[in-house]
């Protein structure tokens, strides 16, 4: 690891580099996708020699013995590999999801569910930040009305107020949602 990046954790608790370098993000990522495929293919070969193993069992006499044995050895050879591969890949499977799969549903189900949830409450707070804007405003119009001189006054404020936390924001690097800008050190 150079100098360039930090032993942190992202929120999946996989390993995450901090760094600018696009090009290693993609080699990241095209590494995933490597151990991914690694693990499915692990997981074809083991299914294989679990249906070969099964095909010995239900046949078997004293003469399949050894090839029994063999197959045996392979199994617990290639679970042995699929164990390292997963060391290396670390993907966190909500426990609702393995519930579902054991209920025998589709695991898409609880995606969409979960999607579904998400879009409803985004509609529920959506209508009261519209109904909170829609409030000030017509308060605004009330009190230009009723105080022309005073509203003014408050929209000049206003005005000076955001340019200044503007001018705040780009000096200290903070971003227009709060956060600090982080500059990588070299």
């Amino acid at each position: 690891m150079d100098s360039s990046q930090s032993p942190s954790t992202g929120g999946n608790g996989t390993p995450v580099s901090q760094t600018n370098d696009t090009a290693a993000s993609a080699a990241g990522a095209d590494d995933s996708m490597q151990n991914l495929n690694q693990i499915s293919n692990s997981i074809q070969k083991t299914l294989g020699l679990i249906h070969q193993l099964y095909l010995t069992v239900s046949t078997f006499n004293a003469a399949f013995q050894m090839p029994l044995l063999q197959r045996i050895n392979g199994l617990v050879a290639e679970l042995d590999n699929m164990v390292k591969l997963a060391e290396k890949c670390n993907i966190q499977v909500p426990m609702e999801v393995v519930n579902l799969i054991d209920d025998g549903k589709n695991p898409d189900e609880f995606t969409r569910d979960i999607i579904n949830n998400c879009i409803a409450k985004n509609q529920i707070t959506k209508g009261k930040t519209d109904a909170l804007k829609n409030l000030r405003k017509h308060l605004l119009e009330e009190l230009e009305v009723n105080f022309p001189d005073e509203v003014e006054t408050f929209r000049e404020s206003r005005a000076a107020s955001a340019a200044e936390m503007k001018r705040l924001a780009q000096a200290q690097s903070v971003l227009p949602n709060g956060d600090v800008r982080v500059k990588a050190e070299h």
